[in-house]
């Protein structure tokens, strides 16, 4: 799978990936902007952006003249937020690019985002807020963040909290796109079907006039961590969800894909040590499964689970037994192949909608990642061996980077932190 790069004199980079075997194209814009980008009056501010942006431009004035013009080629389209990026995206047959590059780029540079739109959006967000409160499963996660990262916006919800969304006002939006919505942090990639040399023209040309300026930088977190950490959010629920994890690594660490496999390994499918013992011998959890994600300047390693409120303390143990265990003695040839081969193997499935090559490209390019082809990622992937997965295990857990966030109706901490131990 080959891919271009081009980068306009504002800075603006465009990602071409021509895919001639499709009938879809699939054009994306990401930004390097996210919630820990945002001050502490500010957040949610990056979240709330995405949502008005598909609320009308002057050429489209309202959110359903943009949904009809994308619902009449049959197109899909939608945004998300993280915590460093923001996508849009729009995904259509191959004959309609123009009109999509029309439309996602139209929101993308003009649009209103109007007072009266606003108010009407603040409920819709606060709804949100109040959604993920009642969704334990998800509730667990910011948690876990607010545990590792709680003294630095990193840790925040990226819907932000209903005070704040009640606060903003038309001025605040156009404050923050005016330091974050820059061309030198934009990357626009289309992926399918489509004439490389006469896309990149109009991409270029509907993209020139912005103008390159200087971005604000992240407050990096401070890692100092000494003993096992442990939070607990009280909720009456019929299910105890938790997040058992390390600190990791950051997004360009070497070790990055020593530790995906490690993960892979240890929870990562469901012939994976904990999946097993956890849930197929044990039947502590209907789901259960370890994974990493990273950031800029930091990351980790996570086990969730959703059990039984009698048997936490018990899932808490059995997880940790396979965290020590993975630490002292080597994983064979056999399982670290298995990994390998189901990451691969999710990897290339994946891959064959034209919306998931055009993240995979962009992703990396946002990230200002030196961009890498499936080949060149795999090559990587197969040069880790049992010492490197031995050598990051012993790395990673250790009692000062060991971290538990629990949802349910628990009070009393002393008797899981007792058990914290590695």
């Amino acid at each position: 799978m080959n891919y271009k790069k081009t980068e306009l004199k504002n800075g603006l980079r465009i990602i071409t990936v021509p895919m001639q075997e499709t009938q879809t194209v699939t054009m994306s814009i990401g930004v390097s902007v996210g919630s820990r980008y945002e001050k502490e009056k500010e957040a949610g501010i990056s979240h709330f952006i995405e949502h008005m942006l598909f609320k009308g431009t002057k050429k489209r004035p309202t959110a359903l003249s943009i949904s009809e013009e994308l619902d009449a080629i049959g197109g899909e389209f939608n945004a998300f937020t993280s915590k460093d990026s923001t996508y849009y995206y729009a995904k259509s047959d191959a004959r309609h690019l123009e009109t999509v590059l029309d439309v996602i780029s139209d929101m993308y540079l003009n649009s209103k985002i109007e007072e009266k739109e606003i108010q009407k959006e603040k409920n819709t967000i606060i709804q949100e807020i109040n959604m993920y409160n009642d969704m334990p499963m998800r509730m667990v996660e910011d948690v876990f963040e607010n545990l590792l990262y709680r003294k630095n916006s990193l840790g925040e919800s990226i819907a932000g909290s209903k005070k704040t969304v009640a606060s903003f006002r038309r001025k605040n939006f156009f404050d923050y796109m005016r330091r974050f919505y820059i061309p030198n942090e934009t990357v626009v990639c289309v992926a399918g079907k489509f004439d490389e040399t006469k896309t990149i023209n109009l991409i270029g040309k509907i993209f020139s006039d912005m103008k390159k300026k200087e971005k604000a930088k992240i407050v990096p977190v401070e890692e100092n961590q000494k003993n096992p950490q442990l939070k607990i959010k009280f909720k009456k629920t019929d299910q105890t969800h938790l997040i058992l994890g390390t600190r990791g690594y950051e997004k360009k660490n070497k070790d990055r894909y020593a530790l995906a496999l490690l993960a892979t390994i240890l929870g990562g499918n469901m012939s994976s040590r904990i999946f097993i013992e956890v849930r197929e011998r044990r039947g502590l959890a209907y789901y259960v499964s370890t994974g990493t994600e990273s950031f800029e300047d930091v990351g980790y390693l996570t086990t969730r689970a959703g059990v039984e409120h009698k048997n936490l303390a018990l899932a808490i143990e059995t997880i940790l037994a396979e965290y020590k265990k993975i630490a002292k003695e080597k994983v064979t040839e056999k399982e670290l192949q298995k990994a390998k081969d189901y990451i691969k193997g999710k990897t290339v499935m994946g891959l064959e909608a034209t919306e998931a090559v055009a993240m995979f490209f962009s992703g990396q390019a946002v990230d200002r990642e030196k961009i890498l082809n499936l080949e060149e990622k795999f090559a990587l992937i197969d040069k880790v061996d049992a010492d490197d997965i031995l050598r990051v295990a012993r790395d990673i857990f250790q009692n000062k980077k060991l971290n538990l966030a629990i949802v349910g109706p628990h009070k009393n901490s002393k008797e899981f932190q007792k058990i914290l131990n590695l």
